[in-house]
């Protein structure tokens, strides 16, 4: 069976060369490695295409088409509900979408579920918008403000946050009942994100977070997550 992804605008720009695959359109940023991440953990197949910021391409016609917000990532399911294409933005929707399209590191337990998704909550209410305003504050533009008080804030925010999770992580494996799960997927490359590529783990005394450090070194380990971070491949 021919799969006709045409009546998408989105594949004008960026031909799908397997249409019956997932396609994933995203850049290696702590959201967009989150479903990069996702979809090698769970072994769907996927064709990944590259939204370059330098190019801008998340503004877009082609792309704003299909990610209202022109926010990586988005993807186009040719096999969603109803055997119907779905097109889908936001990471945290998606890591749901993915995690309940194949059963997999999102518990059916129903207790177990709402923790989950109650952690995923917070990384995107919380950790990502806390984070990412350091980040700025720090290494970008903001940093050239000679008022720190904004660059503090979302300083002792991040701590707190990270505060959080070292304590919730104390004798666990990870972030929900030992396992696995979509949690962590979307928690830790934020928190790698922060240290690394931000360079501000020195400015959040992040080596007093024991149980932060001890799950992220865990999670980097994953083959899954050694190849999400990398795609898709910048260019």
């Amino acid at each position: 069976m021919t799969i006709d992804l045409s009546a998408f605008p989105i594949t004008r720009k960026w031909p799908a060369q397997h249409p019956e695959r997932l396609q994933l359109y995203s850049l290696p940023t702590p959201n967009g490695v989150k479903v990069s991440i996702m979809l090698e953990e769970i072994g769907l197949p996927y064709e990944p295409h590259l939204v370059s910021f330098e190019r801008n391409d998340q503004l877009s016609p082609e792309f704003i088409s299909l990610s209202s917000n022109n926010k990586i990532p988005a993807i186009l399911d040719p096999n969603g509900p109803g055997n119907k294409p779905l097109a889908l933005f936001e990471s945290g929707a998606i890591l749901i979408y993915l995690a309940e399209k194949t059963g997999q590191l999102l518990s059916a337990d129903p207790a177990q579920r709402y923790e989950t998704l109650q952690w995923l909550m917070f990384q995107m209410g919380g950790v990502g918008p806390m984070f990412g305003q350091l980040g700025f504050f720090h290494k970008f533009a903001g940093k050239d403000y000679e008022d720190k008080r904004p660059r503090d804030r979302y300083v002792n925010e991040s701590k707190r946050l990270l505060g959080v999770i070292d304590t919730h992580l104390d004798g666990k494996d990870w972030m929900v009942g030992n396992r696995y799960s979509i949690a962590d997927i979307a928690l830790f490359p934020w928190i790698a994100n922060l240290i690394g590529f931000y360079g501000a783990g020195e400015l959040v005394e992040y080596e007093q977070f024991k149980n932060v450090a001890r799950v992220l070194q865990q999670f980097q380990a994953r083959p899954a997550v050694q190849r999400g971070l990398n795609i898709p491949a910048r260019d």
